[in-house]
């Protein structure tokens, strides 16, 4: 089912999609892929959005650089100075987040109108992004598609090819708060890895993958999240041909848990500290599955270049329980 939701300042119309199966109604919108609301119950049976969102397609035109619930690309998190060599080519990219480029550019897939067609239980949302298109080189026709499977699970599931050798890293970029109460300050976090990848003062990798023992990035098992991250960890399993659980969320006081699986080989872990009005600094917690930050930089991170030939895929589900 699909509605209205408001005009771009061009006059270019914005739909509201609504998917619902087995007590979970997720809302998509046609700009940015943003997934606006996810409403599922709490352990007795009371129904709350549990990711941050605008009631009105102004508040994500007024307010972009949150990224809240969007499609995020070509390229999701940072790449260092906003350049990267490929082919023997070294490739400008927007600094939008000084010195870097961050999550595709100024004018990233974020703040792009997608085709949308129905699927079974689900919508594919499509289109094709140019060679150039924010300095990225190649054509690029990608497509993502949100399903809701019979237990209410989303998933999401990425697919590109191109016609030059070029860099994709996609991900969502939701905030989630299962309080639903816009507060994430009580949540509790288990992640299935062992390593990270250290930052400097810019938020770029470092180059070496540190073990998470005795320090505060240790979330093997479960404990409460706090604040003051904005970092990547290396999953355990690695790049997968299917998604594999590797995350766990759990808001004590409603019950609700949420369960990650991806197919990547890393999920950066964001507090949202620097949220602000009209959501308060912690609000939400993103934890978006992906390739590392700057890999374009990095040859002995996991390589996101796409060549000619091949097919980029990416698939991630997030499962919605209580206990």
């Amino acid at each position: 089912m699909s509605e209205l939701f408001g005009t771009l300042p061009d006059g270019t119309p914005v739909h509201r999609w609504t998917l619902e199966r087995a007590g979970v109604r997720v809302r998509v919108l046609s700009y940015g892929g943003i997934v606006q609301s996810v409403e599922v119950p709490d352990r007795a049976g009371h129904a709350a959005d549990v990711v941050l969102g605008f009631a009105a397609l102004d508040g994500y035109l007024t307010h972009p650089e949150p990224y809240l619930g969007a499609l995020v690309g070509r390229y999701a998190n940072r790449i260092a100075g906003g350049r990267f060599p490929l082919e023997g080519v070294t490739y400008s990219l927007a600094r939008n987040n000084a010195p870097n480029s961050l999550h595709g550019g100024e004018h990233g897939f974020d703040k792009r109108v997608w085709d949308v067609e129905p699927v079974e239980h689900g919508l594919r949302l499509s289109r094709v992004s140019g060679d150039g298109e924010e300095g990225f080189p190649g054509r690029l026709d990608v497509s993502a598609t949100y399903t809701l499977d019979a237990s209410g699970a989303l998933r999401i599931a990425y697919e590109a090819t191109a016609d030059a050798p070029t860099v994709v890293n996609l991900t969502n970029h939701s905030y989630f708060d299962l309080s639903g109460g816009g507060n994430a300050g009580g949540h509790e976090l288990r992640l299935a890895a062992s390593r990270f990848t250290p930052v400097d003062a810019d938020l770029i990798p470092t180059g070496s993958l540190d073990d998470v023992t005795g320090t505060r990035f240790d979330f093997r098992e479960s404990r409460k999240v706090g604040t003051g991250y904005d970092h990547n960890f290396v999953l355990d399993k690695g790049l997968t041909a299917a998604p594999a659980e590797i995350a766990e969320l759990h808001e004590p006081a409603s019950g609700r848990v949420l369960t990650i699986a991806t197919t990547e080989p890393g999920i950066q872990l964001y507090t949202g500290d620097h949220l602000s009005d009209p959501f308060a600094p912690g609000a939400g917690i993103a934890l978006e599955t992906q390739h590392f930050p700057d890999s374009p930089n990095r040859p002995d991170f996991p390589s996101t270049e796409l060549r000619p030939g091949e097919v980029y895929r990416s698939e991630t589900v997030y499962a919605f329980s209580t206990r």
